[in-house]
């Protein structure tokens, strides 16, 4: 569990330092990065991430999944805390070097509305579920899927990144979120990136359940004591 626990911390801090780190750039360099450059960042890190730490912890990286893979039976609910904390310590961790590195930066990568709260509340309900479909359907079955996980699952966070990002950020993480907000100071909108991207995740179980059966969710009780491989 020490392992894990470690992956865990390790894959989320570069998640978090990475990804929130490629927009402190992009603004501290006028733009050099580009939107699509941090949708891609935080794609590729994810991917890296993956197949880093896959095979140790499962590459949770986001108490949303973590939650939902629980739900569906394919972890074990007294894992989910240890798994939390270190996400939110890992993702704390990232923020914290961030404002270490860039102290005249004012938001860290923090996840803003640029609309009304309920907008962004809704596009990030339906992007953590998305984003929870792929996940739940690529880290079963046969094991050419479990190969290319990694890339469908980096896919997606860079697609949704992309197209949602201007909008709400497209956090689909509550502590990538959370971690940049309390270090910057912006609390604002902060309920939307803690509770969204969990009810989209807890969405996508029954969904995913109701077409793939018993090979999606509701795993026998010896597969809910081993840790689920490329996940995000």
């Amino acid at each position: 569990m020490k392992r894990k626990l470690l992956s865990e911390f390790l894959g989320t801090f570069a998640v978090v330092f990475a990804g929130t780190g490629a927009m402190v750039i992009n603004h501290a360099s006028a733009g050099a990065i580009t939107h699509p450059g941090v949708a891609i960042t935080f794609g590729l890190i994810v991917l890296a991430m993956i197949y880093t730490f896959g095979d140790v912890s499962g590459a949770h990286f986001n108490p949303a999944v973590t939650t939902a893979f629980a739900a569906a039976g394919r972890f074990p609910w007294r894992c989910v805390p240890g798994f939390v904390g270190a996400q939110l310590l890992g993702a704390f961790a990232g923020s914290g070097l961030l404002r270490f590195l860039f102290p005249a930066d004012q938001t860290l990568g923090a996840t803003l509305p640029t609309g009304g709260a309920m907008q962004s509340f809704v596009l990030e309900v339906v992007l953590a579920f998305l984003l929870m479909l792929v996940v739940l359907s690529v880290s079963t079955g046969a094991k050419e899927k479990g190969i290319t996980a990694g890339i469908a699952i980096g896919a997606v966070v860079a697609l949704e990144a992309m197209f949602a990002g201007p909008i709400s950020g497209a956090s689909m993480n509550p502590v990538r979120s959370i971690a940049p907000a309390v270090v910057s100071g912006h609390l604002e909108h902060l309920w939307v990136y803690l509770t969204a991207p969990m009810l989209g995740a807890l969405l996508a179980v029954p969904v995913c359940s109701a077409v793939r059966g018993s090979a999606c969710c509701g795993a026998s009780s010896e597969s809910k004591d081993q840790p689920n491989h490329e996940t995000v």
